[in-house]
């Protein structure tokens, strides 16, 4: 196994100071999964002060000292990788919160030493360059072929963070947590709120974003206890569901096939990171509403299991789980209009609808909601996992109607009622709006028409010229 840049190897080889480094952390686990290597590797070098390894790294390159509280150098040469240069220390918990730390460097600490401080076994194993071989104290290796996550020594339960990161881990690479560490977590659970939002957020998102199995990373939180903490989540479970339409299970078995059928789609795989953010995130929350709407029901001359306008409950329910993690308001506002709308193909899909639809999105888009809906149709396993039609329907009339990825622009614009001799001002407010709102029923479709349909609006405002030059116009 060589995983390491050339350039980082003669770097190693060709400064002595640097004779007792190991790669730690991600680029190890991932080159034993089989996984491309990243841009960003980690290495601890042992046996070397602070000062030292910033003055012998500064040879090679431009040299960052933004991690001086944890002993961190960043080193960058121009090409195409970051290196993370980082002095063995050892962290003491002396008072509440994510600050409440000790920290104390060490040169000469043991490498089984530094390596017990890490998080968990699957990214404590060390990779010694020199003789090309593993440093794997704690069982690492054996834990990542048997996909489970295990923590590595007791001074897990100094930052409740790994808690949160236990989630996400458990998401990006499929694993399922030791017995033991699922107690160690439950116990933990009253130091959540020593967390800073802005670090919570920062693992839900990584959950959402680079994940393989993202109902890997919600049952985490189930069996640890930690979903205690997102009300919104927990209800779900055992919430039960119409058997007919979800053979599947409760809500939350619900949400987390949903999940894993969204990680799977290619489209999704393939958007920017904030889309693939708010579209997972969409999905967590698209059945949220269900718990407080769900009820039985004579329907079709038998009981049914129904959740009636769950999706508009979910609207403000969402929001609070956003609000809750400061997620940024670009993402919210892509979230939301999905959750409200995730039942569109319910309605009678007219033009109408469907241009109304896009407005409704924005700033998301049709696009985007038909990735949600594909989710939610193929979370109800054994039933087919399949494209809806409804999905491939509402995809080309979007397309016909040019409403895919935005809705229609505005027609009648502000420099059109220029032309007619209107001073930009107030006024013209009420009357694009309205101009909109037409557009959007289906009553015009260019700018001939949009004149004609101004001309016949009687009770709009318009001075007297305005209206004999839109006459000369027509």
């Amino acid at each position: 196994m060589n995983f390491i840049p050339p350039e980082l190897e003669r770097i190693l080889r060709e400064t002595p100071e640097l004779g007792r480094s190991f790669l730690v952390g991600g680029a190890v686990r991932d080159a034993l999964l089989g996984l491309p290597p990243g841009r960003d590797f980690d290495i601890e070098v042992f046996g070397v002060d602070y000062e030292s390894l910033a003055r012998v790294l500064s040879r090679w390159g431009r040299t960052d000292l933004v991690g001086r509280s944890f002993g961190v150098v960043k080193l960058t040469t121009g090409g195409e990788f970051q290196y993370d240069f980082t002095v063995p220390r050892t962290d003491s918990k002396v008072s509440a919160g994510h600050k409440g730390f000790e920290v104390a460097f060490n040169p000469e600490i043991a490498p089984r030493d530094a390596a017990a401080r890490r998080d968990f076994t699957v990214n404590s194993i060390m990779y010694d360059p020199r003789r090309r071989e593993l440093l794997d104290f704690f069982g690492g290796e054996a834990d990542l072929r048997r996909r489970i996550l295990r923590h590595t020594s007791a001074a897990f339960s100094e930052d409740p963070l790994r808690v949160l990161r236990g989630m996400q881990f458990a998401a990006r690479f499929d694993l399922k947590a030791a017995p033991e560490t699922l107690q160690l977590c439950r116990a933990m659970k009253g130091a959540f709120a020593e967390l800073a939002v802005e670090r919570v957020r920062e693992e839900w998102f990584k959950w959402a974003l680079s994940t393989k199995s993202p109902s890997a990373g919600l049952r985490f939180l189930a069996e640890s206890e930690w979903v205690d903490l997102f009300p919104e989540i927990k209800a779900m479970i055992g919430t039960p569901q119409e058997p007919e339409w979800h053979p599947e299970g409760d809500v939350f078995t619900h949400t987390c096939h949903c999940c894993d059928a969204l990680a799977r789609l290619e489209l999704w795989r393939a958007e920017d990171a904030e889309s693939r953010i708010a579209h997972m995130l969409a999905v967590l929350a698209h059945d949220f509403g269900k718990p407080e709407t769900t009820r039985r029901e004579l329907k079709d001359g038998r009981m049914r299991i129904l959740s009636p306008r769950h999706e508009e409950a979910g609207d403000a329910l969402a929001a609070r789980f956003l609000e809750r993690l400061r997620t940024p308001r670009a993402i919210q506002d892509r979230v939301l209009p999905l959750v409200r709308n995730h039942l569109f193909h319910w309605q009678t899909m007219t033009d109408r609808a469907v241009r109304r639809l896009a407005k409704r999105l924005e700033p998301e888009n049709i696009q985007g909601l038909c990735l949600i809906m594909t989710a939610d149709s193929m979370g109800r396993p054994p039933l087919p996992a399949v494209e809806p039609e409804h999905v491939r329907l509402l995809l080309e009339r979007a397309r016909e109607l040019q409403v895919r990825h935005q809705p229609p622009s505005p027609i009648l614009q502000g420099r059109h009622l220029v032309e007619l001799g209107l001073t930009p001002g107030k006024a013209f407010g009420p009357i694009l709006a309205k101009a909109y709102e037409a557009q959007l029923e289906g009553t015009f479709f260019d700018l001939t028409q949009a004149w004609r349909w101004l001309a016949a609006e009687k009770d709009m405002e318009l001075p007297q010229a305005a209206r004999e030059r839109l006459a000369k116009m027509l």
